[in-house]
């Protein structure tokens, strides 16, 4: 049984880790957030303490380890993404390996800092890649490997999840805090594609405002046009009719991916492989966040070149 400790446990995500702690037989010791809505806890870890300061929290790892001789194994980070990288240290230099939610950080030199973290402590840093564990895109990966093609695979990426005002009031309608929306909503698609198609080759942005994104990603094996979106107006009609409000679509080839099902049990799933001694380290995230952080850099274009068919009617 391993000892975990949680940043971030008022957040959206945080249940998902808590249950993958649980359903890989492990503990958690402690957990933070500043917010204090985290009765999920009771579900899973009724005994864990709780802080909304992060020095008591800090402190009490400190107390574990020098009055009781209980250490940390890990730190499950699930915090908003501007301050991913400094709780990823925290981890590292409280003796424990860190668990973090994606975007691991917001800048690719971000990640080169934290590889002389894990030289200087010993202890290593796992991000969460939970598409690269799903059977479907396991799948698509070992076929794209065994298709021999003159030509490259021809892939359109939609992803709408609808979001209310408070998105925009919260810090993930902060660019500096989250940023931006492609970074938000997107990074772990563009982490699939560059698993499955390849190093890029060409990333050209046509549309960067606060509530949608699009642009066009060229891969040794494929040419990708994206549209990301949380405005509910975006969607679908037969999507709107039957209530739903989020839509998700990867077309190959002209032929629907289908992935809609399978994510229930992810996040167990990568925990799994990082107890195991396997995981998604530090040089596994980097592709991802070079693309979001030139995404986020990029002058937008507009509808011109290979743009997305949302970009030319919206």
């Amino acid at each position: 049984m391993k000892n975990f400790a949680l940043i971030g446990a008022a957040g959206y995500i945080a249940p998902r880790h808590m249950k993958a702690i649980k359903d890989t037989n492990n503990n958690l010791l402690a957990a933070y957030d500043k917010g204090d809505s985290v009765g999920v806890i009771d579900s899973h870890f009724p005994n864990a303490d709780f802080f909304v300061e992060f020095e008591r929290f800090d402190r009490h790892i400190e107390k574990l380890k020098y009055d009781k001789g209980t250490y940390l194994d890990y730190v499950s980070i699930c915090s908003p993404n501007y301050l991913h990288d400094a709780h990823i240290r925290f981890a590292l230099r409280s003796g424990a390996d860190a668990i973090c939610e994606k975007p691991l950080v917001l800048n690719p030199w971000n990640i080169d800092k934290l590889q002389k973290v894990e030289e200087k402590t010993g202890k290593k840093v796992y991000n969460i890649l939970q598409l690269r564990v799903h059977p479907s895109i396991i799948d698509l990966k070992e076929k794209v490997a065994n298709t021999k093609k003159d030509t490259k695979f021809e892939v359109d990426l939609t992803y709408l999840t609808s979001r209310g005002n408070w998105y925009f009031t919260s810090w993930k309608g902060d660019v500096s805090k989250s940023g931006g929306i492609a970074t938000n909503i997107g990074v772990h698609f563009y982490d699939m594609l560059s698993w499955i198609f390849g190093d890029v080759q060409e990333n050209i942005v046509h549309i960067h405002k606060k509530d949608r994104a699009a642009g066009y990603l060229e891969f040794e094996n494929a040419r990708v046009r994206w549209f990301l979106s949380i405005n509910s107006e975006y969607l679908p009609k037969e999507i709107k009719d039957k209530g739903q409000t989020t839509y998700r679509s990867i077309t190959i080839d002209g032929e629907e991916l289908e992935f809609s099902g399978g994510f229930t049990d992810l996040h167990t799933m990568v925990y799994k492989d990082i107890l195991s001694g396997k995981g998604y380290g530090l040089d596994a995230a980097r592709t991802a966040i070079n693309i979001v952080h030139n995404i986020r850099s990029a002058k937008p274009i507009g509808a011109k070149g290979e743009f997305h068919p949302f970009v030319s009617n919206k």
